[in-house]
């Protein structure tokens, strides 16, 4: 496994829509791998595809960290191949930030609860319903896959 650099604001990958992963192979698994590592190393709790410089729809997310701090259960790993987001409901309203976009903070609003259809690394599809920090972090990262950053959504820019 490897630390990939994250592309950061101003870089026009960022900005571009992914295609669809179409090979489940090493290559696949390797890129999973790294962004996990990559993620994590940067204290992350979501990352895309795009962040890394592949234009590919695949996300990994890990709330685990942030769950503890809210005495939340634990998520674990989880990693998205093609994910489409297939309901939503709710509404919250918080301070997200960026790997991309390390010195930004701001308030967005994203549904409370969303259900995302994706695969896995080996293509078999499932479905996942998140709620609260999950369904943030699916939302965002998915936008990612979109050509879509948060700041774009900012109705206001906080301090970390």
């Amino acid at each position: 496994m490897a630390i990939r650099e994250i592309r950061k604001e101003g870089d026009e990958i960022l900005y571009k829509k992914c295609k669809e992963v179409k090979n489940f192979d090493n290559k696949l698994c390797i890129l999973l791998d790294d962004m996990y590592e990559t993620m994590k190393k940067n204290d992350g709790v979501g990352l895309a595809a795009p962040q890394v410089g592949i234009l590919k729809r695949v996300v990994v997310i890990d709330i685990s960290d942030a769950d503890k701090r809210k005495n939340l259960p634990e998520t674990g790993k989880i990693e998205l191949v093609n994910p489409e987001i297939t309901e939503e409901s709710g509404e919250q309203t918080d301070d997200e930030g960026c790997l991309s976009f390390p010195d930004l903070f701001g308030k967005v609003t994203r549904p409370y609860k969303v259900t995302v259809k994706a695969q896995d690394r080996n293509g078999k599809w499932f479905k996942l319903t998140g709620e609260g920090l999950l369904a943030r972090a699916i939302c965002h990262e998915v936008d990612h896959l979109d050509g879509h950053v948060f700041i774009e959504k900012v109705t206001e820019y906080t301090k970390r």
